[in-house]
């Protein structure tokens, strides 16, 4: 299969009457999902639109998933860009896709519009309801081979302007198989998508469904502000499945959202993009017994995830709870300060990852893409790209890969080597403290706190004191009612820093 359509194609001749995907009070069969996504692929091709990026711009949902199908089909890209994202960040993505192509609905067609004034603006209603010429879209199909690119995400850079990565159809053809069969997903699954469409998680929420004949529930973002409906939707919508950011959990049990009620037909629980507070993977154990829960690693650029560690309820998980071992087809392996491969248990280096997952790179950023996909330095007889994750990890005892944060949250402190996961630990670990975030203002040269619980700052700097060197202690520390969170479900640390920064009170 050279296109992940061929999911779709096949779902259309086994699944065709099966709810693909709900929506609050919508839903689409697989047949309609085939039927539309076909309708988008003719539209596309007619207009003359052949292997080029294609931007959506629309809410998540049962639109935007015709959209993204459609451009598949037609051998094209698509990048989804959120209608809340500032429309300088929006406008600054839309210039490194250099795309005169956006497809929108009627809800955003004038912000899109003037967004975008230089580009063509397609309605999706408009799309889905043009006369199919299924000819026309098999041949495009037939031509996608499987290095062609499926989609971009665009996360931060640090340079200040988006890095667009790009994956191919092989990538995630590569990852969701592996996935689905090393989890025993199947077409009873209900998938709650939790992350917004631009987000590397929704694509295991999506394609996995689209793989096994699952059906797809759509989580809308509002219910993320208000718990106790959250709930009530994942109990009636009978969600079987949750692969979902850390703090999209660590909300519900922040608010006690499982003493109000608990969403039963729940068996599996996957986790990712922060480390999961263990007081609050209890409480989930606790209220899911039956449940398989798995923690999950791994960056955008090697699609979605590289790692995993499924939990054992009778494991002491007190020292770390493991990112786990690699997926199928993929070798995770660590690299010293010279770029060595570290042999040794124990040792901490920098996570590199090589495999089919690796994405193509960043869009049109040459400099970047070359900076973090490397050829192997362990590889002397011909080159083989690995992906350099800044991130830094060690080997257990039990062959377990650790996660020890990131190399930009080491920092250098009152002459101390300090690195902030570590003080963010600590924190999690006291009765009393729900939530706890440390930053570093490199400027001033101060250290943050930010956390969200019972205990008064005096306590929590008393009881911090207990744990960690007076070197380690933030300089200031500001408790909250609630973590701000990225459009991701991941704690907005730029908030943060703009709030201390501001001059809040120290709470």
């Amino acid at each position: 299969m050279n296109n992940v359509m061929g999911y779709l194609k096949q779902r259309a001749k086994d699944s065709y009457d099966l709810t693909a995907v709900i929506e609050e009070d919508r839903s689409c069969t697989y047949g309609e999902l085939y039927r539309r996504s076909l309708q988008v692929a003719s539209a596309l091709k007619k207009i003359g639109i052949s292997k080029k990026p294609v931007i959506v711009m629309m809410d998540k949902g049962i639109s935007a998933l015709f959209a993204f199908f459609g451009i598949a089909y037609s051998g094209n890209h698509y990048c989804l860009i959120n209608p809340d994202l500032p429309p300088s960040r929006a406008r600054a993505i839309k210039d490194i896709l250099s795309t005169p192509y956006v497809i929108t609905d009627r809800k955003y067609h004038k912000q899109a519009k003037e967004w975008f004034w230089d580009s063509e603006c397609l309605m999706i209603e408009d799309l889905i309801e043009d006369k199919a010429d299924p000819a026309l879209a098999e041949i495009a199909y037939e031509q996608t081979i499987d290095t062609d690119p499926l989609y971009i995400n665009f996360t931060s850079g640090s340079t200040g302007v988006p890095k667009g990565v790009m994956i191919a159809h092989h990538s995630v053809i590569d990852f969701i198989d592996t996935f689905t069969d090393a989890f025993g997903i199947d077409k009873n699954e209900r998938i709650g998508n939790q992350a917004p469409f631009d987000f590397d998680v929704s694509v295991k929420d999506i394609y996995s469904c689209l793989k096994t004949g699952a059906t797809l529930v759509i989580i809308p973002k509002r219910y993320f502000s208000s718990p106790k409906e959250l709930i009530d939707y994942l109990c009636d919508k009978e969600v079987t499945t949750l692969i979902w950011a850390v703090s999209a959990l660590s909300l519900i049990y922040t608010f006690h959202g499982l003493d109000y009620r608990v969403p039963s037909k729940i068996s599996k629980v996957m986790f990712s993009g922060e480390i999961m507070p263990l007081k609050h993977l209890k409480s989930w154990q606790k209220a899911l017994p039956k449940a398989k829960f798995v923690n999950l690693y791994g960056p955008s650029e090697i699609t979605c995830n590289c790692t995993y560690h499924v939990i054992d309820p009778d494991r002491d998980y007190s020292s770390a709870i493991p990112i786990g071992r690699p997926f199928s087809n993929n070798e995770v392996f660590l690299l010293d300060e010279d770029r060595c491969r570290i042999e040794t248990v124990e040792r901490i280096g920098e996570i590199a990852v090589r495999g089919r997952g690796l994405a193509l790179g960043y869009y049109g950023n040459k400099e970047e893409t070359q900076k973090h996909f490397i050829i192997d330095p362990g590889c002397d007889r011909y080159e083989e790209r690995i992906y350099l994750t800044g991130d830094l990890g060690h080997f257990d005892q039990n062959g377990d890969l650790i996660f020890d944060g990131r190399k930009d949250f080491q920092i250098k402190y009152l002459g101390h080597r300090i690195e902030l996961e570590e003080i963010e630990k600590q924190a999690m670990s006291l009765i009393g403290i729900e939530q706890f975030c440390c930053l570093f203002d490199s400027e001033k040269h101060r250290l943050y706190g930010f956390y969200v619980g019972s205990l008064s700052r005096n306590e929590l700097v008393r009881e911090l004191g207990q744990k960690l060197p007076e070197y380690m202690i933030p300089t200031k520390i500001i408790g909250l009612e609630m973590m701000p969170l990225s459009k991701n479900g991941k704690i907005d640390r730029r908030l943060l820093m703009e709030a201390a920064k501001g001059g809040k009170k120290d709470g």
